[in-house]
């Protein structure tokens, strides 16, 4: 079994963060990566770190975008594989065996999906993220927060849809529960298999992203129910923090 895995890497003046990304997929023990870089058009210098690497990267494209899920849909368009992965710059695959790991078993399944480890802006290791990736995971498993990151699961091509761009910060959660509705098998690989820098766009606009997600999850689950479930997100994420609180003092 060796699927080409297409990895997507979007990046917009990001010189400080770029290399570690470019060089977490290139850096793959797995052979059958197809690797697709999307540049809006950087003026930082992030283009030319990334020329560097470009006889390693199967495809190159810099041009303004409308926004990163407009970039995404580029990869998207761009991509040939029998699954894709998105690493945006600031991320990284989790080690080099990560992709050989996934895909060890001889039948292959509709998605694959793992763990997250969280990094600060000095790529201080974090821990593991709030939201833990269920160890079942279906379209259903979002309902109490995005518990599996985009960087964190691979999904057959040929169950995406390009990403709404109505959407601006949060348009991968409808994203990954529309593959998700459509898989027939879904394999947690019950490992770590990505590195998340935080601080994104869904970071800088929380409260924006807070009401996206919110719709989008009502689309989904139905607005009743969905408000329930973020009533018990508000206590979880109470007593989050106050179990935190008390270990550090």
């Amino acid at each position: 079994m060796n699927p080409k895995v297409s990895v997507i890497t979007i990046v917009y003046n990001n010189v400080a963060d770029i290399e570690r990304t470019i060089l977490s997929v290139l850096g793959q023990n797995y052979s059958n990566i197809e690797y697709i870089i999307i540049d809006g058009a950087s003026t930082d210098g992030t283009l030319e770190v990334i020329r560097r690497y470009e006889n390693r990267i199967s495809k190159l494209l810099s041009e303004p975008d409308k926004g990163i899920y407009d970039a995404m849909n580029k990869g998207l368009a761009l991509a040939t594989g029998d699954y894709v992965l998105f690493m945006n710059s600031g991320d990284e695959i989790y080690n080099n065996t990560t992709i050989s790991n996934i895909f060890v078993e001889k039948v292959m399944a509709d998605i694959y999906y793992g763990e997250t480890e969280m990094y600060d802006q000095h790529w201080q290791s974090l821990g593991r993220r709030r939201h833990q990736a269920p160890k079942n995971f279906t379209w259903k498993s979002f309902k109490y927060g995005m518990n599996v990151c985009h960087q964190a699961i691979y999904i057959k091509r040929s169950l995406t849809e390009p990403y709404d761009t109505t959407y601006k910060y949060s348009a991968d959660i409808d994203w990954i529960l529309k593959a998700a509705k459509k898989a027939k098998s879904i394999q947690n690989v019950n490992a770590y298999v990505a590195k998340y820098l935080v601080g994104g766009m869904s970071k800088q606009k929380h409260w924006e992203s807070l009401k996206e997600r919110f719709k989008i999850l009502s689309f989904y689950y139905g607005w009743l129910p969905n408000l329930f479930n973020h009533v018990v997100i508000a206590f979880n994420l109470f007593f989050y923090y106050l179990k935190n609180r008390r270990t550090n003092d």
